[in-house]
């Protein structure tokens, strides 16, 4: 299933909320986006709310006014109940219709000259006094490693002459990742401790890790489920995929270089994963959908990971960016600085391969299951995802403007990530952004 453009893409839409039309704002009327929120400070429930402009729409208030009163998908007790709760699983398993229906209602009485104006500005907040929870409850998290630029890159530092092992361009990799350890924008988290094995030395040592990392990545929120035994074919993949997220899968690489085989990750990324609080769905990114193109001379996706409109328009074109600020910036008031922007779009396998592939051997999928995309390096140097590309390893230190260099993350150091899509002819539309700090390792 591939959503089509409709009213709701319209690039000429103007909202009410005068906010939502400024140039440079990530959420026009034509995103529309799913977070999970409350004022700031308070004992308020977490309430699902909807992005415009600087302000979120409390989606219950507005249904509480009548809103979505025509639309029969918005209907009923299990509609209602999906409002209300304090997560947006409910949501998520309401389906593609529901979802549908959803956005159009929304971008009807959001728009200028909407007879709800009054009605609904009451459910407004603006966004600067708000605080954010996961935007669901995540049964399950599973990892994968999508980007070929980003497995060569450091597949070489470890072996130069066969970087890519001989599985990858055939099947998507991925592990099970810890989901209870995720957490919202805004994570602060402890330096890991562990084994690792410096190559000085003869036996492993155990203490805090030393070559701290990030991952930029894509998270893929699952809608409705399947059955266990049950595949998702690729032609119905996509509406098993309620939308997309930003992703910070943290790592840290020393513990990583010495668990991993043969099993894989574990405790190097277990500790910590921050995802963005506004969750993007397809149907907002369908201006942005673009074609997936594998080299002619590499083996072609299996039967079962082809569908008809994969060439044409299975890849998303979403920019994605990485900066840094450190304690010394905080102090001195220096904004983060950019150390990479990459794409979406370079990824080797896409959302409806990764859907299919997991459910191939009939693994039962969930309403609130996140998968990540892996680290989204580009095909040059300035877009690698992580710090193990930009150092090549931690052998060419990075130089930041304010003097100071990293090889690795050091204490307070905070990594932010943003993500946007657009192009001519249509709303550029943005994910806000995932931060998260690195506090020192406790003993």
């Amino acid at each position: 299933m591939t959503l089509q453009l409709n009213e709701t893409h319209d690039v000429n839409l103007r909202s009410w909320v005068t906010s939502a039309n400024q140039p440079d704002t990530d959420f026009p009327i034509q995103n529309l986006p799913f977070a999970v929120f409350r004022r700031a400070g308070s004992h308020q429930n977490f309430r699902i709310g909807v992005a415009i402009g600087d302000q979120i729409l409390d989606l219950a208030a507005a249904h509480a006014v009548h809103a979505f009163a025509g639309f029969t998908e918005l209907q009923g007790g299990h509609f209602t109940a999906a409002v209300n709760a304090p997560n947006l699983n409910g949501l998520m398993q309401s389906g593609a219709p529901v979802w549908s229906a959803l956005r159009l209602a929304l971008s009807r009485v959001l728009r200028e000259g909407s007879p709800l104006q009054g009605s609904l500005h009451a459910c407004l907040s603006p966004q600067n006094t708000a605080e954010f929870a996961l935007p669901a409850h995540i049964g399950d998290y599973t990892d994968f490693y999508t980007s070929i630029h980003h497995a060569t890159a450091v597949g070489k530092l470890f072996r130069p002459d066969n970087p890519l092992l001989p599985n990858y361009k055939w099947v998507p990799i991925g592990y099970h990742g810890r989901a209870s350890s995720i957490a919202v924008s805004g994570q602060h988290f402890r330096r890991p401790v562990g084994q690792t094995k410096p190559p000085t030395v003869d036996e492993p040592v155990f203490g805090p890790a030393k070559r701290m990392d990030y991952e930029l990545e894509i998270g893929i929120f699952i809608g409705p489920g399947n059955a266990l035994g049950d595949r998702i074919s690729m032609d119905q993949a996509e509406s098993h995929v309620f939308g997309l997220c930003l992703l910070n899968d943290w790592s840290a690489r020393d513990v990583q270089a010495w668990e991993y085989q043969p099993l894989g990750p574990f405790l190097a990324k277990n500790f910590a994963s921050t995802i963005s609080p506004w969750v993007v769905t397809l149907e907002a990114l369908a201006p942005y959908r673009t074609g997936w193109q594998r080299d002619s001379t590499d083996p072609q996706p299996m039967a079962y990971l082809e569908a008809s409109s994969l060439r044409s328009s299975g890849a998303f074109d979403i920019e994605l960016e990485v900066l840094l600020q450190t304690s010394k910036m905080r102090e001195t008031g220096t904004a983060a600085q950019r150390l990479s922007l990459s794409n979406f779009r370079h990824s080797y396998w896409t959302v409806s391969q990764l859907v299919t592939h997991h459910t191939v051997n009939g693994c039962n999928l969930n309403a609130g299951d996140l998968l990540g995309s892996g680290t989204q390096s580009g095909p040059a140097p300035e877009e690698a995802g992580s710090l193990l590309e930009l150092t090549e390893g931690g052998k060419k230190p990075l130089q930041l403007a304010n003097g100071e260099q990293r090889i690795f993350m050091e204490d307070g150091d905070t990594i932010i990530m943003r993500g946007w899509a657009k192009k001519d002819g249509a709303a550029r539309i943005g994910f806000g952004e995932v931060s998260g700090t690195l506090l020192p390792a406790v003993i």
